[in-house]
């Protein structure tokens, strides 16, 4: 009868064991998208590498700067030091499944009561063990560090992406501040010329005290102007210098060449919102940690279960003691213990309910870096398209109000406009040419921003 029982036991533990099996959440989640972008696509766009769209502007020193903030940058160094430490993590996760083997050695000297004498005592052993993974704890702990660190590698390139975008955007800014600077000494040379006319008409008397006043003030007020936009664009070299490690002096060499004015278009984004998600390495990243949360609640289940491990020894002893040697091996399979939890106070199932908190927030983080994407693509494609629908306007207006100054500084030299006239006239002329700088950097930064968002063309890992 006992037999009997036994028998039956070992035919229904398999079956008790298997209906343990820990079920995780699904490792992916659907965060959908609208078919279409909102906003239209910019065409005319080269098909070249989106991940180096920078080298067809032409600009070397972009190119270098690049290059150069890349190697210093700290978020890049951190990325790094993520993806080694999630590596190190894998490796440690890996060992789990593995068996451990550990060396044993000790020797002594003493008084031996089995054979009655002072005798010296060497042994060497081998202790293996193993765990084995019955309900697939450790393989699912695996399985959360493989998608961690595919998150991490991607977050890396996603570093690189933010440093080029950093740079190229702080590089497009510094040279509008120079155009804007150049523009404002040509305003402050024309308005000096003015005023110092006005003070020799005003001495022959032909001009008012007022109207040569109103040119002198004019004149200061561009002489402040320029040292203000002059402090702008020292503000940015400085910027530009830390963010690349470069010296200031050098760049200041450097950004003095002249570039070839940028394309209407620099890259082309897929017409579809979803094959635009796949490349962003952060909605990737998200997704891995919702796939690695999801291991993470299934070995917290399985810790729950039973566990089985097996054990076993390989040893060699020696003896001597006078002048004759004993040798004894020794050998052992087992014991194969299973352990089964029965209380522990909740502690158990409170790490389960703590992991299924984790993937209800990777899940819900993961949709929101979704819409947020979208959105961040959107946007860029709006300002996009609302930049080539003002450059011809601007341009136009820019030439006009140019027409329109130097025909009032005509009139004015030949007596027949008043310098309010030619003042309000240079204001406009100001303002316009400003806007026109203004809106080119604005295109630009559109275009980074795009690159940005679409992913910077990064690929996802086959």
């Amino acid at each position: 009868m006992k037999l009997r029982r036994s028998s039956i036991l070992a035919t229904c533990l398999p079956l008790l064991l298997g209906a343990c099996a820990a079920t995780a959440p699904p490792a992916r989640v659907e965060a959908p998208v609208a078919a279409a972008w909102q906003a239209p696509l910019p065409h005319h766009g080269s098909l070249g590498d989106m991940a180096r769209w920078w080298t067809q502007l032409g600009d070397p020193l972009l190119v270098e700067l690049i290059e150069a903030a890349q190697a210093v940058s700290p978020g890049v160094a951190q990325a790094q030091s993520r993806i080694a430490q999630a590596r190190a993590t894998q490796a440690a996760s890996r060992a789990a499944l593995l068996p451990s083997l550990d060396g044993q050695a000790s020797a002594s000297r003493g008084f031996n009561e089995q054979i009655l004498s002072v005798a010296t005592t060497a042994q060497a052993g081998l202790q293996a063990s193993w765990e084995i993974d019955l309900f697939g704890a450790n393989r699912a702990a695996q399985a959360a560090a493989d998608e961690r660190l595919a998150g991490a590698q991607a977050l890396w390139h996603e570093a690189r992406v933010s440093v080029a975008a950093e740079v190229a955007l702080q590089l497009s800014s510094l040279r509008s501040c120079l155009e804007q600077l150049s523009v404002a000494e040509r305003d402050a040379q024309s308005r000096g010329e003015t005023s110092r006319l006005a003070d020799q008409s005003e001495r022959a008397g032909f001009t008012a005290p007022a109207a040569a006043a109103l040119a002198r003030a004019s004149a200061a007020e561009a002489q402040a102007r320029t040292a203000q936009q002059r402090m702008l664009c020292d503000v940015d070299f400085k910027t530009l210098a830390a963010l690349t490690g470069w010296q200031e002096t050098a760049l200041r060499a450097r950004i003095a060449t002249p570039v070839p004015p940028a394309p209407d278009a620099l890259f082309t984004i897929a017409a579809l919102p979803a094959q635009v998600l796949a490349q962003r390495p952060d909605v990737y990243n998200a997704e891995r940690e919702v796939a690695a949360a999801s291991a993470d609640v299934g070995s917290a289940q399985a810790q729950r279960y039973p566990r089985l491990a097996l054990s076993g020894s390989v040893g060699r002893a020696w003896v001597r003691t006078g002048g004759a040697t004993m040798d004894l091996n020794t050998w052992s399979i087992g014991p194969l213990a299973l352990t089964v939890p029965l209380f522990d106070g909740g502690r158990r199932a409170a790490q389960v309910d703590a992991a299924q908190a984790r993937y209800d927030e990777a899940a819900a983080l993961y949709r929101a870096r979704v819409r947020q994407a979208v959105s961040e693509v959107e946007q860029a494609l709006v300002r996009l398209h609302s930049t080539a629908e003002r450059n011809a306007s601007a341009r136009a207006a820019a030439l006009g109000y140019r027409a329109s100054f130097d025909a009032t500084e005509a009139r004015w030299r030949g007596g027949l406009a008043s310098l309010v006239e030619l003042e309000d006239a240079r204001r406009t002329l100001l303002a316009a040419e400003n806007a026109l700088v203004a809106l080119r950097h604005e295109r630009q930064a559109a275009w980074v921003a795009l690159y940005r968002a679409a992913g910077g063309g990064w690929q996802v890992p086959q």
